[in-house]
C-alpha cells in the first residue's frame, strides 16, 4: 500500500500534465503577438494595444476568484471541461473580431476560460501528487508549463505573418480540442470534501470564501517576485535593443527555460528530503543575482548568463512556493490554495509592466533591474519572518526528537 501512495508518473498524473501544458501552450500562441496585431491590423494606440493584450489576466482573475471557492463542489473535470470549452469558443470567435472593443471582450472571455482551466489542473495535480513527493510532484508539473513558456512565444512569432492572426488562433484552437479530448480520459481523485459539506460549505463574501487564509503569506510574496517577472516577460527586449544586444534578448527566454528544466528535478527531490528553507532561500538570492547581472550586463554572454540565473532563481521559486501553499492548505481547500497563489502571480504580472513603467523614467532600465533585485532580496528576509523561520525551528524539532529516539 505504500509503494502504491509512493508512485508519481501514473497516467493521469502525465494526463493532466499535459493538459496543462497544451492549456498554456495555446495562451502564450497569442499572448506574443496580440500588441503587434492591435497596433498594426486594428491600428489601436499604444494603451488600446497594451490593454488588449493585459484584459486576458483580468479574465483569468475573475476566474480564479470564484472558482478557487467553488472547485470542489462542481469537481475539478468538469471545471476544466467548461475552462477549455471557454477558452476554445473564445479562440474560435476571436476570428471574426474585426474592431478593438470585440477583441478586448472575446479576450476577457478567453481569460476566464483560462484561467478555469489552469487552475483546475494545477489542483488535480495537488489531489493526486503523494504527500511526501508533492515538491518533486509539482517540480514537474511546473516543467510542462516552463515548456510552454519556451516553446508557445517562439511559435507564436513564427505563425503570425504581416499582421495576419488566424494561424496563431487556428493553432491555439486545435491545441484546446486536443485538451478536450484528453479530458475525457482523465480521472481526476475524487474530492475530499463530501457533498453535505460542499451542501453548507459558508457562501458569503468574507475573505477566506474567495482565498485560503493560509495561503496568503507567500501569495503575498509571490505577487512581488512575479513584479520581477514581468520585467522581463515586458521590457527585456527593448532594454537588450538599446544596448545592442539584441542576440542575447532573443535568446534569453531560451535560456531560462533550459536552466529552470535542468534545475526542477533536483530543486523538487531536496524539497521533499530536506525541507522548504534548502530550496528556496537559495532562489531568491539566484534571482535577486540575475537581475542585478542583467541590470550591468554589457554583452550577450551576460544577458544569457542572467536568464540561466533567473530560470533556477524564478523557476524554482515558483514551483516550491506551490507545493508550500498546497502542504499548508487542508486537504478541502488545494482548489482554494492554488487559485489564491495565482491570483497573486497575475496581479504581479499584469500589474508589474504598469508600475514599472513609471521607475524607467526615473532609474532607466538598468536602474530599474538593479532595484528589482534589492526587492527579491527584501522578499527573502520577508519569508524568513512569514514562513522561513518556523520551518527552521520545525526541522530543529524533529531533529531532536530523532535523537532522542535512537538514543
Amino acid at each position: 500500500m505504500t509503494t502504491t501512495k509512493s508512485v508519481l508518473w501514473t497516467k493521469n498524473y502525465l494526463i493532466d500534465c499535459v493538459i496543462c501544458f497544451l492549456i498554456n501552450l495555446a495562451y502564450y500562441l497569442t499572448m506574443v503577438v496580440i500588441t503587434d496585431y492591435t497596433l498594426h491590423t486594428l491600428h489601436a494606440s499604444l494603451s488600446v494595444a497594451g490593454l488588449a493584450c493585459g484584459i486576458i489576466i483580468l479574465g483569468a482573475l475573475a476566474a480564479r476568484l470564484f472558482v478557487g471557492r467553488s472547485i470542489e463542489r462542481i469537481g475539478t473535470k468538469l471545471c476544466l471541461y467548461v475552462g477549455l470549452l471557454v477558452f476554445l469558443l473564445s479562440a474560435i470567435a476571436n476570428l471574426w473580431t474585426q474592431n478593438i472593443v470585440l477583441l478586448c471582450l472575446v479576450r476577457f472571455i478567453q481569460g476566464v476560460g483560462f484561467g478555469a482551466a489552469s487552475t483546475a489542473t494545477a489542483t488535480i495535480m495537488a489531489q493526486m501528487v503523494p504527500s511526501e513527493r508533492r515538491g518533486e510532484g509539482t517540480s514537474y508539473f511546473s516543467m510542462f508549463v516552463t515548456l510552454a513558456t519556451a516553446i508557445g512565444p517562439f511559435a507564436g512569432l513564427y505563425a503570425y505573418q504581416d499582421g495576419d492572426l488566424s494561424l496563431n488562433l487556428m493553432l491555439s484552437s486545435i491545441l484546446l480540442l486536443i485538451g478536450c479530448v484528453l479530458t475525457f480520459m482523465l480521472v481526476p481523485p475524487k474530492s475530499v470534501l463530501p457533498a453535505t459539506a460542499a451542501a453548507t460549505k459558508k457562501r458569503g463574501f468574507s475573505l477566506s470564501s474567495f482565498f485560503a487564509v493560509e495561503a496568503l503569506p507567500l501569495s503575498a510574496i509571490t505577487f512581488f517576485v512575479s513584479i520581477g517577472f514581468a520585467s522581463l516577460l515586458s521590457f527585456i527586449s527593448p532594454y537588450t535593443a538599446s544596448k545592442g544586444l539584441e542576440t542575447g534578448g532573443k535568446f534569453f527566454f531560451i535560456m531560462y527555460a533550459i536552466f529552470t528544466l535542468l534545475s526542477r528535478p533536483l530543486t523538487g527531490k531536496l524539497f521533499d528530503r530536506k525541507g522548504d528553507n534548502i530550496v528556496m532561500v537559495p532562489s531568491f538570492v539566484l534571482f535577486a543575482a540575475g537581475l542585478c547581472l542583467l541590470g550591468l550586463s554589457d554583452s550577450n554572454i551576460a544577458v544569457l548568463a542572467s536568464g540561466a540565473l533567473i530560470g533556477m532563481g524564478f523557476g524554482t521559486f515558483m514551483s516550491c512556493s506551490q507545493a508550500i501553499v498546497i502542504k499548508l492548505s487542508p486537504a478541502d481547500s488545494i482548489g482554494k490554495a492554488n487559485s489564491t497563489f495565482f491570483i497573486f502571480m497575475d496581479l504581479g504580472v499584469g500589474l508589474g509592466p504598469l508600475l514599472l513603467g513609471k521607475v524607467i523614467p526615473l532609474l532607466q532600465f538598468s536602474g530599474m533591474y538593479e532595484l528589482l533585485a534589492v526587492v527579491m532580496l527584501m522578499c527573502l528576509v520577508s519569508y524568513h519572518f512569514l514562513h522561513g523561520r518556523y520551518v527552521s525551528a520545525h526541522q530543529k524539532n524533529q531533529l531532536a526528537l530523532q535523537q532522542h529516539l535512537n538514543n
